[in-house]
């Protein structure tokens, strides 16, 4: 568990390293690239628990020394392959009003939860009610960037007076996704386009009642 808040804290601190210019991208960037292209690959060929940093590395063509180097466990490595793939997919709006902001991304994630990674996700969070170290890198790597990235969104709005100045943006997040992971969990009812709208225009009325909502 230390190692992963090491790992961590690292990644948060740590300069940025530049390369020799030259002819094409940096060494370093482009073998990190093939390894976290390797490890989605591998994930979801062979699953979660037996996709082993071995398998990663050879199909990487890198050495397991060099995995290390970058991640101190298989379950950050397959995280955050996740997470970069994602973050170009499925970037939190920001189009300068708060309700379509809202609805649009819990439409994007719905669509995550519901596509071709779905099943990996899902296999992310099962795996962490067991492991610590899958539940510290689940936290460390996923959720702590997503909820910066939706934050500062969020805090534009609180500029802009769609928030209310005393707003709990944390607890506005947890009332956003918290529908989403309980159905993905607990598969209870579906996930669509129709519940993405209904759960943003229900939370921006708890949260401003001052504000119009309509459904998109």
């Amino acid at each position: 568990m230390a190692q992963v808040l090491k790992f961590a804290e690292a990644q948060r601190d740590a300069p940025e390293v530049t390369a020799p210019r030259g002819r094409g991208r940096p060494r370093d960037e482009e073998a990190k690239e093939r390894i976290l292209a390797a490890a989605l690959e591998a994930v979801e060929e062979l699953g979660f628990s037996t996709a082993s940093i071995d398998a990663i590395a050879d199909r990487a063509g890198a050495s397991k020394a060099t995995i290390y180097r970058w991640w101190p466990n298989k379950a950050a490595l397959l995280i955050e392959a996740l997470r970069d793939e994602v973050a170009h997919e499925v970037p939190f709006p920001s189009t300068g009003d708060l309700h379509e902001d809202i609805r649009l991304q819990l439409r994007n994630f719905i669509r995550l939860l519901t596509g071709r990674r779905g099943r990996l996700f899902k296999a992310f969070i099962s795996a962490a009610q067991n492991d610590d170290e899958v539940a510290m890198a689940f936290r460390s790597v996923w959720i702590a960037p997503r909820r910066l990235e939706a934050k500062r969104v969020l805090e534009g709005h609180l500029h802009t007076g769609q928030l209310p100045e005393d707003a709990d943006l944390d607890l506005i997040l947890d009332m956003l996704y918290g529908p989403l992971y309980f159905r993905l969990l607990a598969g209870h009812a579906g996930l669509c386009d129709k519940v993405a709208d209904s759960i943003a225009s229900v939370a921006l009325r708890g949260i401003s009642p001052r504000l119009s909502v309509t459904d998109g």
